[in-house]
């Protein structure tokens, strides 16, 4: 099991809080009639946006946050992996394809439904790949880390699912597109943060509990210890003197 290095802790860290502080930011400098729990997300980096570069940053820095996240969660298989790279790379496709200021965009409307989809499924897809709990047949194999087992994972994976639907439920015939969009959001980036920190723990438990030993294990059955009142061998002595009782 790889060590999961602390700048990775760190990014895994920053993308809810960069998610958080780039739409409180922007709301901010829009009109009045902005309603955060109304208008998405996206209007914000929108085309007719008041400074719409704060929301294009913030996304562009989240995408790259699940981008490295996913390059370095060794412990959580490469299709996991795949699909949380996959969200990044949608995620900063969402700058790419601004929404416009009347009606939809096809375009991001993919790359939204892609990004949501990929970041919701990619725990599902740890917990598919590795094992249930302890692998009885290849017991020195650490078991792995709680986020990535098999109930754990594909009990997120449902809850963000669930998310998701209540976020398509708003944009089609909802009055709370906003709100809907800011949960499922803030939730999908969430999950690479438990998951490091999951691997983390895994990792320094499996390294204290013993994994790091030096030299070969000798066997101990059929060894006879010394005897301690017996005579002393030293480099220099020549052999034990023989008892006079014993026959030769």
């Amino acid at each position: 099991m790889r060590a999961v290095p602390n700048w990775a802790v760190a990014t895994a860290a920053a993308a809810p809080l960069l998610l958080v502080a780039g739409w409180t930011v922007a709301e901010a400098r829009q009109p009045a009639g902005y309603d955060p729990i109304r208008d998405t997300i996206s209007e914000l980096a929108g085309q007719e946006a008041a400074d719409a570069w704060i929301m294009i940053t913030a996304l562009v820095l989240l995408g790259c946050c699940y981008l490295a996240v996913a390059a370095v969660l060794h412990a959580a298989g490469l299709p996991s992996r795949f699909l949380l790279a996959v969200g990044g790379v949608a995620t900063i496709a969402l700058v790419a394809f601004p929404r416009p200021t009347v009606g939809g965009s096809p375009s991001h409307g993919i790359a939204a439904t892609v990004a949501v989809l990929a970041l919701a499924l990619w725990p599902a897809g740890s917990a598919l790949w590795l094992p249930r709990g302890h692998d009885t047949e290849h017991p020195g194999r650490p078991d792995p880390p709680w986020a990535f087992r098999r109930a754990v994972g594909l009990s997120a994976t449902v809850v963000l699912l669930a998310l998701f639907g209540w976020s398509a439920y708003e944009v089609t015939s909802g009055s709370r597109t906003g709100l809907a969009e800011r949960v499922t959001a803030v939730a999908v980036s969430l999950w690479p943060l438990l998951a490091i920190l999951s691997a983390r723990r895994a990792h320094l438990t499996w390294a204290v509990g013993g994994a790091t030993a030096i030299g070969p294990t000798l066997p101990t059955v059929g060894v006879v210890p010394p005897d301690p009142l017996g005579p002393t061998r030293g480099p220099t002595r020549g052999p034990a003197p023989r008892r006079p009782d014993r026959l030769p």
